[in-house]
C-alpha cells in the first residue's frame, strides 16, 4: 500500500528541558497525508459555504474603488505621508468628479443575480 499526498515537518518547542536522544536537541516528526479519492457519483464539497453573488460582489468592488477616489482625493492623508504628491491629489479631487458618478451607475445598472 502507497502513501499519497505530501508531507509536514513540525518541530516541537516546549518551555521545560528536552530530553536528549542521541545529541539532538528538537525532534522533528514527519507526518503523511492520504490523498482523498472522490467517487464519480460523489459530488465535490465547495470551498466555502458562504453563498454570495457575483452581482453583490462586482457592486461591493465598484464601491470600494470609487471610496478609493474620495479617500485619496480628499483626505489629504496620502500626500501628508509622501505617498502621492499633492498635484497627484488634486489630480484625484477632479476625477473623483467623474469616477464616482460612474461608479453609482454601474452599481445601479448591474442586474441581480436570481440564484444568489
Amino acid at each position: 500500500m502507497a502513501v499519497t499526498g505530501w508531507s509536514l515537518s513540525v518541530i516541537y518547542l516546549t518551555s521545560s528541558p528536552p530530553a536528549r536522544k542521541n545529541g539532538r536537541k528538537f525532534e522533528t516528526t514527519t507526518i503523511f497525508a492520504k490523498k482523498k479519492e472522490f467517487s464519480k457519483n460523489q459530488q465535490q464539497q465547495p470551498f466555502s459555504k458562504l453563498n454570495i453573488s457575483k452581482s453583490l460582489f462586482a457592486r461591493t468592488a465598484i464601491g470600494v474603488f470609487g471610496l478609493g477616489f474620495i479617500d485619496a482625493g480628499y483626505s489629504g492623508d496620502w500626500s501628508r505621508i509622501g505617498v502621492i504628491t499633492t498635484q497627484s491629489e488634486e489630480l484625484l479631487k477632479v476625477a473623483a468628479f467623474l469616477v464616482v458618478p460612474f461608479c453609482i451607475f454601474l452599481i445601479f445598472s448591474l442586474p441581480n443575480d436570481s440564484d444568489s
